[in-house]
């Protein structure tokens, strides 16, 4: 997210970092991702080496090589049930305001700029967390501004 929490414009991610992308594949790669129906649609596809959950409120909703649920508990409940002890909300806003009092861990990524954005990631209080990693990312040419990646894990 950036200085104040946009995470989305238009449907679209509104920067390019491709550290952040890189660092998403390899903590997620053999897990499942769960996400809403515009996040999966912004993305078009499957990710490769992931299993997706689409979550939607419609019943006939269908996206091929994706599992789909209507609710983020029966999400993660897939997930549980194909014995993953690693899923990853993957958004958007409203998916991400609905997990958060789910999750014990925090993969954020803290952009060092301010964008234009319609989509942001739910308030939230450090109180309760602890910051075990943290890495910085400076701007360059794959990345279009400087970051900090952050792995928080609940103290609850």
């Amino acid at each position: 997210m950036d200085e104040m929490g946009g995470i989305g414009k238009d449907n679209r991610l509104p920067w390019h970092l491709s550290s952040d992308l890189k660092r998403f594949k390899q903590l997620t790669m053999g897990h499942h991702l769960i996400m809403g129906r515009k996040t999966y649609e912004t993305i078009g596809r499957p990710l490769p080496g992931r299993t997706t959950i689409v979550i939607t409120r419609n019943p006939q909703y269908q996206a091929a090589g994706c599992l789909v649920a209507p609710s983020l508990e029966e999400a993660l409940g897939l997930a549980r049930e194909k014995g993953d002890t690693e899923a990853f909300i993957a958004g958007g806003g409203e998916i991400f305001t609905l997990a958060l009092p789910l999750v014990d861990q925090i993969y954020l990524t803290q952009v060092h700029a301010q964008v234009e954005a319609d989509v942001f990631f739910p308030p939230f209080s450090l109180e309760g967390w602890r910051q075990i990693e943290t890495i910085e990312q400076p701007a360059d040419e794959k990345n279009d501004y400087p970051a900090r990646f952050i792995l928080l894990v609940s103290e609850g």
